[in-house]
């Protein structure tokens, strides 16, 4: 009777709620299971879960940049150690003359004293004025005619066809006529520079403001957005990467048409010292002119390359 009769009040207090000395030895099985883990509510487990996600998708853009990396700065490595062992193998062996093509190291050493010792640093900022100011007018010509035809069907009917004819027209050929209209000196040059810029801005220009979203056009004159605040603050930055990609490659044209005009009608720049060594059949020194070229197209069109990716990021 006393045993049944405590059992009964032990049963009957845990069913009324009340705390009874039974209690604290039976625990629920899932409140075990979740104070088991340490979490109490399993906070801790989660928080671990989400540190893990987070390190996973750190390491995996890690990886992608410098697979990014790799894939952009080995091949071109690659290629270039491959053709300097060609290039060295061929005037070893005696395959080529040094006369029509020196050494790679006989090439590097006169570089190096052209730019220490010699004149070329000086040459070579005349020809980078030059390719700056036929830079500077052809960017000043192309932006708004390019954007007259982008946004005008008639101006693109009537000035498409000149546009596209005057690129049939070489710049040796029309050097002669600008030294006949301008005269000589850095005008006539920086103009024929203008003429080989002008083209690839135009046309990427062009292109860039006609493949704009019509949505986002249409959306911005519904909120009442003006000509100039639709052009400063829309179709200016939608259009930006189209149009430094044409300046990238206009600046790289620049200086060959320095150099071409610098031919034709003189100059203090790399185009006349490839001139007086071409007459004294100085070939290593012309090769170490080219190089000095060829260093100034990568130079801006890497300048150019990091802005657009400036750009892109932003």
């Amino acid at each position: 009777m006393t045993e049944g009769h405590g059992r009964g009040a032990t049963a009957t207090a845990g069913a009324d709620g009340e705390s009874t000395a039974d209690e604290p030895h039976s625990p629920r099985p899932g409140h075990a299971r979740m104070t088991g883990d340490g979490g109490g509510n399993g906070e801790k487990p989660r928080s671990g879960a989400v540190r893990k996600m987070t390190g996973a998708a750190s390491g995996a853009a890690l990886a992608d940049r410098r697979g990014t990396l790799f894939r952009s700065v080995l091949p071109p490595l690659v290629f270039g150690l491959l053709l300097l062992v060609v290039w060295d193998v061929v005037t070893r062996t005696g395959a080529v003359a040094e006369f029509y093509l020196p050494a790679p190291l006989d090439l590097a050493r006169q570089f190096l004293d052209d730019v220490f010792h010699g004149d070329l640093v000086d040459y070579t900022e005349e020809t980078v004025w030059e390719a700056l100011a036929g830079s500077g007018i052809g960017i000043g010509v192309a932006l708004p005619l390019g954007y007259l035809i982008a946004r005008s069907e008639i101006a693109a009917a009537a000035l498409q066809p000149y546009v596209a004819a005057s690129q049939a027209m070489p710049a040796v050929a029309l050097a002669p006529l600008l030294a006949l209209w301008i005269g000589y000196g850095l005008l006539p040059i920086a103009v024929l520079c203008a003429l080989l810029v002008f083209f690839p801005i135009l046309v990427n220009t062009v292109l860039g403001l006609r493949s704009l979203d019509p949505d986002v056009m249409g959306a911005a004159r519904v909120d009442g957005v003006g000509w100039w605040g639709m052009l400063w603050y829309i179709e200016l930055p939608l259009a930006l990467p189209s149009v430094l990609a044409g300046v990238r490659n206009g600046l790289t044209l620049s200086i060959t048409g320095a150099v071409v005009g610098e031919f034709v009608m003189g100059g203090d720049g790399l185009g006349q010292l490839l001139s007086v060594q071409r007459q004294e059949a100085d070939t290593i020194g012309l090769f170490s002119t080219l190089v000095m070229l060829g260093l100034l197209a990568a130079v801006s069109y890497g300048v150019v390359r990091l802005v657009e990716r400036l750009v892109q990021r932003d």
